[in-house]
């Protein structure tokens, strides 16, 4: 089937120095492009130079974005996508390659745990696989990666509900289980990033793991996450009501507030779960 191999891009000039003559070596006549996402180094000329389909965007508007423009500009059947900043072997595309041939519609680069580039993202991606894990009731292994292989035609479906930043690996995989489509994972090694370092740092990661967790919720069962968050302020408000009860006869206006907010944010997940299947609903009669 035909290859397409997409890397988004901003000045990561020594990155794809190093990365595209690898690729050209091992994948000759796949189609490759490098997304350039508003670059102020030379990163379009040395993609140019190594044989990449360039497209450029005039100024700088997020991972995400530049995954979805290389989406609709790839041919290929088949597409990857992978960082161009040299944390991504491509090597390893042939083991996601075989996966899929198993059946698959989308196979991660699951980034063993020692290669990550700091603890806090350790610490992070962890807690966010298990979560997405027991969202899904399927093993997330890495949730966050960007090294992934998939059947074009049917990441193209997805491609509205991605964002224009970096969290578009989470949306995307649990688009994939949601829709009934089989994902799988192939462990890979995680190398240090070569150029610019990352600007990414732990209020911006924070706000970015919250985003996922939102984002995991309304992609796939909203009221797996608003369901115990309902029930939480339910229990605090019986517990409360039953001190002020005891202690004073009184059913206080906090107790009224607690239960109040335990409905509002039960309401709020069943319309979220309509929402959300709202998503999905034209997807079979597109297959």
């Amino acid at each position: 089937m035909s290859l397409s191999i997409i890397l988004p891009a901003k000045n990561e000039k020594d990155g794809l120095a190093e990365v595209l003559p690898k690729l050209q070596n091992l994948f000759p006549t796949a189609e490759i492009i490098v997304v350039d996402d508003g670059s102020t180094d030379s990163t379009a000329t040395i993609a140019k130079s190594g044989g990449a389909h360039v497209i450029q965007h005039p100024q700088s508007l997020g991972n995400g974005a530049a995954v979805k423009q290389g989406a609709r500009s790839a041919t290929g059947e088949i597409a990857v996508f992978m960082d161009s900043d040299g944390q991504h072997d491509p090597a390893d595309i042939s083991a996601l390659l075989a996966k899929l041939d198993q059946g698959y519609d989308m196979v991660v680069g699951a980034r063993i745990s020692n290669t990550h580039t700091s603890w806090l993202r350790r610490l992070g991606n962890g807690f966010y696989n298990r979560l997405a894990s027991f969202m899904t009731g399927h093993n997330i292994q890495d949730l966050t990666s960007g090294f992934r292989a998939v059947r074009l035609r049917k990441f193209k479906q997805f491609l509205y509900l991605l964002p224009n930043g970096f969290s578009y690996p989470t949306t995307s995989t649990m688009a994939f289980f949601r829709s009934g489509y089989p994902v799988a994972y192939v462990p890979i090694k995680a190398a240090s990033r070569q150029g610019s370092k990352s600007s990414i740092r732990v209020v911006k990661d924070g706000m970015r793991f919250f985003i996922i967790v939102l984002k995991v919720g309304a992609l796939y069962s909203p009221m797996r996450l608003f369901l115990p968050v309902s029930f939480f302020f339910f229990s605090v408000g019986l517990l409360y009501y039953g001190y002020t009860f005891i202690t004073a006869h009184r059913f206080t206006n906090m107790s009224a507030l607690l239960f109040i907010t335990s409905m509002t944010t039960f309401l709020i997940g069943i319309v979220s779960e309509q929402v959300s299947s709202l998503h999905y609903r034209n997807f079979e009669k597109d297959n």
